[in-house]
């Protein structure tokens, strides 16, 4: 089963536990999944996309856990943590900082890189080659930082 009919039977799940907060969460996520089938008229969605859909949620859920704690409102910190623990049963585990040294290495190798100006055809190639798998971010420090010595 994939990721898209998961939701949809967990969102069932969630109904008849009478689950609110989980079951607010997966309709989020199911609206965003319904939102990018409307973009070409398919009937589901392939794991990557969905995986692709979930990270940005991810990333709105960590902005507004910052912004809401930043305002003294945790309150709705708590209830967006919430959500984002839902949004994460579903993304796989992403690379450590470790192995994703060992890609950018071999990714600055393969593009034959020397010089920080050239961070973008690193980043090209490893997010070509590992997007989902690693943190971005960490990617570009790591990049940063072999490229400058």
């Amino acid at each position: 089963m994939g990721i898209f009919e998961s939701v949809s039977a967990q969102m069932n799940e969630a109904r008849k536990a009478r689950d609110e907060t989980r079951l607010g969460a997966l309709q989020g996520i199911r609206a965003a999944f319904l939102n990018e089938l409307k973009k070409d008229n398919s009937t589901t969605l392939p794991d990557e996309v969905c995986i692709a859909l979930l990270r940005k949620l991810e990333k709105q859920r960590q902005e507004s856990i910052d912004a809401f704690t930043n305002v003294g409102r945790a309150e709705r910190a708590d209830a967006e943590r919430a959500e984002l623990c839902v949004i994460q049963t579903f993304l796989p585990q992403l690379a450590d900082e470790a192995t994703t040294r060992r890609w950018v290495e071999d990714a600055i190798t393969a593009s034959g890189a020397t010089s920080q100006k050239e961070i973008g055809k690193v980043m090209g190639a490893l997010m070509k080659a590992h997007k989902g798998e690693m943190d971005g971010n960490v990617a570009r420090r790591i990049a940063s930082e072999l490229l400058q010595a």
